[in-house]
């Protein structure tokens, strides 16, 4: 894809930054990206060339989670923290596939984000694209936007999809905290995060992908345990990830996968975790 000329660049873009946003976008086979966050992705793949399914694990997560909760819950709103560029099967056409007057709201503050996200949603009335900072949650909570399409005394699904890992420094539990005390019983959340698993071939895998990130012009891309994961998510009644495991976080690939595996899983794809809690 060529560097985009200064007219198609959204207003508050610089292309010489890469974005978390584009580069993740990449991943997943988009084209919203500039040199600047392919050079990133190429670092990435030449230390380990399966990251690509650390994306791919993430999105499939994220979808199946969705048709879950819109299929086995009657909730109707969903607010989606960190939400990225559109790429196909979001949020919102899943669980509007359910019911069609579901009301989604996304948050993120990458200008491309929501240049590209207000402009897929200008036809949709039941789907909002919010500016905010995500780790500052009353930016989001306390929101018009937010409080005009989401009602807080009625049940909701939270979503933040692979964004607290993003997060320098120990916040995570304070922030996720904040998120959790505000939802109504019966609320969901939806989260996944990178995933050191302590077993050591796996854990070098994590910690090269994490070098590149938080040494790199990013800054930031932690990959961290899973009591550390299961902090952020204290105060949730945990979902059996499949048949097999207890409640709980799991490999994202393993969470309630959508048939049979016939193929191992990479190194890199056992180096994301997600899950799903009920607040009581």
């Amino acid at each position: 894809m060529p560097i985009a000329s200064p007219s198609q660049i959204p207003v508050g873009v610089d292309p010489r930054r890469p974005s978390i946003a584009r580069i993740y976008d990449g991943f997943l086979g988009g084209k919203d990206h500039y040199e600047v966050d392919r050079a990133v992705m190429r670092k990435i793949s030449t230390a380990v060339p399966e990251a690509v399914d650390i994306a791919r694990g993430n999105r499939g997560f994220l979808n199946r989670a969705c048709r879950f909760l819109a299929a086995q819950t009657s909730i109707t709103q969903y607010l989606d923290c960190g939400s990225g560029l559109p790429t196909a099967e979001n949020t919102h056409q899943i669980v509007q596939r359910t019911e069609p007057t579901t009301s989604v709201v996304y948050v993120d503050n990458d200008p491309v984000v929501l240049a590209h996200g207000r402009a897929l949603l200008e036809e949709n009335d039941h789907t909002h694209m919010v500016e905010a900072d995500i780790f500052t949650p009353s930016a989001v909570l306390e929101n018009d936007t937010v409080r005009r399409h989401i009602d807080f005394t009625e049940p909701l699904v939270l979503l933040h999809v692979g964004t607290l890992h993003h997060l320098e420094g120990d916040h995570g539990p304070e922030i996720m905290r904040a998120y959790i005390d505000a939802l109504p019983s019966g609320s969901h959340v939806v989260f996944s995060h990178f995933f050191d698993p302590e077993i050591p071939e796996l854990t070098e895998v994590a910690k090269r992908i994490e070098q590149i990130m938080v040494q790199g012009p990013l800054g930031a891309g932690r990959f961290r345990t899973r009591a550390e994961i299961e902090e952020m998510l204290a105060g949730l009644e945990l979902t059996k990830p499949n048949a097999l495991s207890p409640p709980g976080i799991a490999v994202c690939d393993e969470w309630w996968p959508d048939g049979p595996r016939v193929r191992p899983l990479s190194k890199a794809a056992r180096c994301i975790a997600g899950a799903v809690g009920r607040k009581p």
